[in-house]
């Protein structure tokens, strides 16, 4: 368990996951308006203090839900205090996963894996159970940093999630990231 949480980005750390420096080089709408849809039900996996997530609850509109998911009850704290008292409280729920399980029992339209695969122990099962999770045509749009995770090992990540039913069906530019786009066929 110490090492995983060697591995997992600090709620220390949280405020620099949101700054508008990212916000232009990884602006959410920009990166999601391709597979997110009003009415649809998207897991925000890894969701650290709510970057994706409170774009995510706006593109899916009222009739949609956001399942914000987060291994650390800091974070999750973090993007709670941002939504209190706004009408995306209603859309975003909050959902603390297990050590080795998401835990997540609605199945969805859309999974996000933005910046987090490398921190998971173990791929094979954290991608069987998306698999699960997912409804029949739905993605998965993994996004991974450019020098924290190498192309071998993203083309690993990328292979283990084929090998767990998913298809590879995109590769979307995000500036200087690894990325893949999955459908579940």
């Amino acid at each position: 368990m110490s090492d995983r949480n060697n591995r997992v980005c600090p709620v220390e750390k949280a405020d620099s996951l949101d700054s508008r420096i990212r916000r232009w080089l990884q602006n959410p709408k920009k990166i999601l308006s391709p597979y997110i849809e009003v009415g649809m039900t998207v897991l925000d996996l890894g969701c650290g203090p709510g970057f994706f997530s409170i774009d995510m609850a706006q593109m899916v509109g009222n009739s949609g839900r956001v399942i914000a998911s987060d291994l650390q009850e800091g974070m999750l704290q973090k993007l709670k205090d941002k939504i209190k008292g706004t009408e995306l409280e209603k859309r975003i729920i909050l959902h603390r996963c297990e050590e080795n399980k998401i835990g997540v029992s609605e199945n969805v339209d859309f999974v996000l894996l933005f910046y987090m695969v490398h921190e998971i122990p173990n791929i094979e099962t954290f991608f069987n159970e998306i698999r699960t999770i997912l409804k029949p045509n739905g993605q998965v749009l993994i996004v991974e940093p450019p020098f924290h995770v190498s192309k071998a090992a993203f083309e690993d990540t990328a292979k283990k999630a084929q090998d767990a039913g998913l298809t590879a069906i995109e590769r979307p530019k995000v500036f200087l990231n690894k990325t893949v786009l999955l459908k579940k066929c």
